[in-house]
């Protein structure tokens, strides 16, 4: 996918077109970018959204585009998509690009879903696996987990192995692994820094493996000594990884962006952290939009990639156990995935279809245009 949205996006500006390029989050943004030399924007960003005013470009103000490549597109909902094709001059040429399998928008809709099922609208599917990628032992297990089954291990050992399933029942044991795992075991095998480039994603906040719990226990192990600041019931220091938690537009940074706190400043009540090189400041009346980033949720991950990932999947979390999360988990590793757990959950979550269903009519709406 990255490969042929570089070549598409290349070819087209070879031509001479102009090319606006956008994803639903700033971290699928810089991805994109990256993928294709050339700046992609958020699409709030690219629609010059103020939240006294809404959207700058709208039905009256077109943008200047003869083509617009959207990546990430399972990651839409029907608001920001209305907003998007309102904005559109009717010359301009759509290329949305998205994995349908991923999880579903937070918001209203499952757009690209629709779209597909509609069989209205001209669509290519990756489907082959090359040679290359048959040797990812992450790759093959994606597709696997596509199709309702249980994940194969990696025929190689560290550091040639990219895929493992550790299996172990018991909560506290498997607590204690992933404290092990980041901070022991990978780092060794694999060279990985376990503050930047190793990634625990889970599909809750609660429990003993959730993001709450994990963060305090990694927190204390990777970064026990920075100067710390605590409000209520969280702890922050110098050097902690972190997440914004929604869009901040007046600050320039968006819901599921990384950064990692570099100053806390009591006296004058300010934290200041960096994120892509560029510092951002908080106020200490702020800091609920930030919060610690060892472990996130696999929904925050969503449009981003990571060296590591470390996955839990256990029947705690049974209410969120389903099969496209486990894919979209998965497909965040770029070098290792090591998913660890339950056999018995995992098999729960691979049969779990629920969160592919929404009730919605776009794609019945789609096939009855395309008929008049």
């Amino acid at each position: 996918k990255t490969t042929i949205t570089r070549v598409v996006v290349r070819a087209l500006k070879a031509l001479g077109l102009k090319i606006s390029l956008a994803a639903p989050t700033g971290r699928a943004a810089k991805r994109l970018s990256e993928a294709t030399g050339f700046t992609a924007v958020t699409l709030h960003r690219l629609l010059r959204y103020q939240p006294a005013t809404g959207f700058e470009f709208n039905e009256d103000k077109k943008l200047p585009a003869d083509v617009m490549v959207v990546d990430e597109v399972s990651m839409l909902d029907c608001g920001l998509c209305l907003a998007l094709l309102r904005a559109l001059p009717l010359t301009c040429r759509l290329v949305f690009v998205g994995d349908e399998n991923q999880l579903p928008s937070v918001g209203a809709g499952n757009v690209l879903g629709d779209m597909l099922e509609s069989g209205t609208i001209p669509a290519v599917r990756l489907t082959h696996i090359y040679r290359q990628a048959r040797e990812s032992m992450i790759v093959v297990n994606a597709h696997r987990i596509n199709e309702g089954e249980f994940p194969q291990g990696s025929p190689h050992a560290p550091p040639k192995a990219d895929f493992f399933w550790v299996e172990k029942e018991d909560l506290s044991e498997l607590q204690a692994l992933i404290l092990r795992m980041v901070c022991e075991r990978i780092p060794e095998a694999y060279g990985l820094d376990p503050m930047t480039e190793v990634q625990v994603l889970t599909p809750m906040h609660k429990g003993e493996v959730g993001t709450v719990i994990l963060n305090r226990l990694l927190q204390e192990r990777l970064n026990p000594d920075g100067r710390e600041l605590v409000r209520g019931q969280r702890t922050y220091r110098e050097g902690d990884r972190i997440l914004q938690l929604r869009n901040n537009y007046d600050k320039d940074v968006f819901n599921g962006d990384l950064g990692r706190i570099t100053g806390i400043d009591t006296q004058d009540e300010v934290l200041t952290a960096e994120f892509d090189g560029r510092e951002v400041e908080y106020g200490f009346d702020e800091l609920d939009e930030i919060g610690l980033a060892y472990a996130i949720s696999v929904h925050k991950s969503q449009g981003s990639e990571y060296p590591a990932v470390v996955m839990p999947v256990v029947t705690q979390h049974y209410m969120l156990l389903q099969r496209n999360l486990i894919y979209t988990g998965l497909t965040r590793a770029r070098k290792l995935a090591v998913l660890m757990g339950s056999r018995r959950a995992m098999h729960m979550g691979l049969g779990n279809e629920r969160g592919r269903l929404r009730h919605t009519s776009l794609a019945v709406r789609l096939a009855k245009e395309s008929q008049t």
